[in-house]
């Protein structure tokens, strides 16, 4: 007999359930708060249980899955369709109901505590790195309107900005000159968060077999193999590494009709954060290389070094999920 789905359209303090009983074919809408889910499927027999890829939806596929229940997220834009008329919460469960029906739904792999620790750690590390950077941009603006001007590089500014306060210190009026001290000091306390940040990334690596694995392929440094383990969750979720470079937005988007196919940029969905990452990756590859493969040198002649990059970036993503779905090591390719 096949086991209930349950659709649950997830909030903070109240759940929408939604089922359909299987002997009776009656359906079944009601509201849950947040004390009473858990008691309500711990004493229901195992189920499968859907929800959408939301806020806090890993959290809960934890929860209920460690009750024995078989629990499947769905992407956001694969439930909307399904959303009959109005939207309210009761429409929302419905629909990811509906959704989970359909036989080729593709589902969002749960991701564990580690994984997301380590994907909260890189959010934090990329908000110090843009507020860094705006920082030293004022910084920048700010000298400039008195006749300072600063050199390019944050680091090279930082410097430069220290030595041209000590210099015209006195020539500034005091409130701007202690206001600009206080900026360097903001940076140096970002420059450190940032540090202390990255060594916990740097010890998750090491500890990690995976990232070690597919921190062989060239262009795939300790940002991105910490970064693509975790995204990915399990590799087996995807079942080809093309399917894992879509979802990452690193294939032509398609406007095909009567036979006649029509590719255009690469289609830029799924996680911006990762696929940046690995577009830098390549580009680096393509720049600090000395000795790169025919066919990539034939490539940049006949194409511009972007749409190389992106190329190379999209072989670099199936590479990572073939390492990680077959628990396989890198091999270089032989020299040619």
């Amino acid at each position: 007999m096949e086991p209930t789905t349950i659709a649950i359209d997830l909030a903070k303090r109240v759940f929408q359930i939604h089922f359909v009983d299987s002997a009776t074919g009656a359906i079944h809408s009601k509201v849950l708060k947040r004390a009473q889910l858990v008691p309500f499927f711990a004493n229901r027999p195992a189920s499968r249980v859907v929800m959408e890829a939301c806020g806090s939806a890993h959290h809960w596929a934890r929860v209920l899955a460690r009750l024995g229940h078989d629990v499947r997220l769905i992407a956001a834009q694969f439930v909307r369709p399904f959303v009959k008329s109005n939207k309210n919460d009761a429409a929302d469960a419905a629909a990811i109901w509906e959704a989970a029906q359909r036989p080729g739904m593709r589902f969002v792999a749960v991701k564990t505590e580690d994984q997301q620790a380590m994907l909260a750690l890189h959010r934090i590390r990329q908000q110090l790195v843009r507020i860094r950077v705006m920082q030293v941009n004022q910084l920048r603006g700010l000298l400039y309107e008195f006749g300072i001007v600063l050199p390019q590089g944050r680091r090279a500014s930082i410097e430069a900005a220290k030595t041209a306060l000590a210099s015209v210190a006195d020539k500034l009026p005091a409130m701007l000159a202690e206001s600009l001290q206080d900026q360097l000091s903001r940076l140096r306390a970002l420059d450190e968060q940032i540090a202390r940040i990255e060594q916990r990334i740097l010890e998750w690596r090491r500890n990690g077999e995976e990232c070690r694995r597919i921190s062989e392929i060239p262009g795939v440094g300790v940002l991105t193999a910490t970064a693509a383990v975790s995204v990915i969750g399990q590799a087996k979720t995807f079942r080809s590494g093309r399917e894992f470079a879509a979802y990452l937005g690193l294939v032509p988007r398609q406007n095909s009709s009567g036979g006649k196919v029509k590719l255009g940029g690469i289609s830029k969905r799924g996680d911006v954060y990762l696929r940046t990452l690995l577009i830098h990756g390549a580009r680096s590859v393509i720049s600090a290389s000395k000795h790169l493969p025919e066919r990539l040198r034939t490539l940049l002649t006949r194409r511009p070094t972007n749409v190389v990059a992106v190329a190379l970036a999209n072989k670099m993503a199936r590479t990572i999920w073939a390492l990680l779905a077959y628990g396989r090591t890198y091999q270089s390719p032989p020299a040619q």
